[in-house]
């Protein structure tokens, strides 16, 4: 039965990936693609779909009265700022386009469970939620996720994530970050007349260089990260800057650890301010870590590990990482974020998919729903 809907389905799954990546989605603006999956998901015969304020495209399953749902999401936004369509390259083995893996090929995968579900007409006793959620990159700050999460309040008992580029690979602990953007700004003036004031731009890179500086905080089993992802400032070639801005983040698996970063960066900003030097620090992203003891995961690493043994013809590999997941594990609840495709170059223009390996991410699926549904 499923190897026969998956075989019919293939074709499909190429054409539906092959359309929501000629859909622009940054994060905040997941609009079209939202409404693509909605009508994609009523035609193929579900009801009560429906978009909420964050944008997530919800297609609820036996879940009114429900205070054990499970959810299951994959993300509809992608790093990329670009509104107009990208590159799209299909060489038959493999499709090259920004975004077409994290994590519009889960996305793809998600909406064909989904199919499989209505047409063998499987329900989900304890309630489900198939969610194409928003804003899980960069600087959408987990909003759709946070939404299920206050809609939803007290009745999830269960979270499971479609992300990620390995069949075989999977998330069961969650970064945390904290995520700023820095405005430096001076006096500036003329490049020549004013020779020798204050630099905007000379000064927010005294602070870069002060944060590549930073020792990492070492902890067993623990991983610490720094980044500066974005600069921008100044007027002309012949103007002392005035104004200069980055965005930067630190991220880690433990919360001392994050503890620690946030001492270190905060004290390089308030080290770097003077009467000539001014530094505005706004928090704009801020991920939890997790909190919640590793034996309430025991039996979805379980599930995850048997599937993907059978699946993939591997062991299943775990890791930390910042997915959807950092909110339901911060909050105590049981959650997983496990890869349905095979790919590379994510959050980079040279990203791409293997085209067959979305045939295993759907048996996968599959696999995963026929457990949770059996109880």
């Amino acid at each position: 039965m499923m190897k026969t809907f998956v075989e019919e389905n293939t074709a499909l799954m190429y054409e539906t990936l092959k359309e929501l990546c000629a859909i622009p989605a940054p994060s905040h603006l997941e609009h079209k693609r939202a409404e693509y999956c909605k009508k994609w998901l009523e035609n193929v015969g579900a009801e009560g779909v429906y978009i909420d304020e964050a944008l997530n495209v919800i297609f609820p399953i036996n879940a009114e009265g429900s205070d054990e749902l499970t959810i299951v999401v994959a993300h509809t936004d992608t790093v990329f700022p670009d509104l107009e369509p990208m590159p799209y390259v299909d060489d038959g083995e493999k499709v090259h386009c920004p975004g077409v893996g994290d994590d519009t090929a889960s996305v793809v995968v998600l909406l064909a469970l989904a199919k499989y579900m209505l047409e063998k007409k499987i329900s989900a006793p304890k309630g489900l939620l198939l969610v194409c959620n928003s804003c899980e990159e960069g600087l959408g700050n987990l909003k759709g996720t946070r939404q299920l999460f206050k809609d939803f309040e007290g009745r999830i008992a269960q979270f499971i994530s479609f992300d990620g580029a390995s069949l075989y690979s999977c998330a069961d602990k969650c970064a945390g970050s904290h995520r700023y953007e820095v405005e430096v700004t001076t006096e500036g003036g003329h490049s020549y007349g004013k020779f020798g004031n204050a630099n905007a731009i000379a000064e927010l890179a005294k602070i870069i260089t002060e944060i590549y500086k930073i020792q990492v905080p070492q902890k067993e089993g623990t991983k610490t990260t720094y980044n500066v992802g974005g600069i921008s400032g100044g007027t002309s070639v012949n103007t002392i800057a005035q104004s200069a801005k980055m965005l930067c983040e630190y991220r880690s698996s433990d919360r001392e650890c994050l503890a620690i970063m946030q001492e270190k960066f905060e004290k390089i900003f308030a080290e770097a301010k003077s009467d000539k030097v001014g530094v505005k620090v706004d928090l704009i992203g801020d991920r939890p870590c997790s909190n919640i003891e590793d034996e309430k995961l025991n039996d979805l690493r379980k599930m995850m590990s048997e599937i993907t043994l059978e699946v993939a013809g591997q062991e299943i590999v775990y890791r930390s990482s910042s997915t959807d997941c950092n909110i339901p594990l911060s909050l105590g609840i049981p959650a997983i974020c496990i890869g349905v495709y095979t790919g590379g170059g994510a959050h980079t223009r040279e990203e791409w998919v293997e085209k067959a390996s979305l045939v295993s991410g759907l048996v996968k699926a599959i696999k995963i729903m026929e457990r949770i549904v059996e109880g």
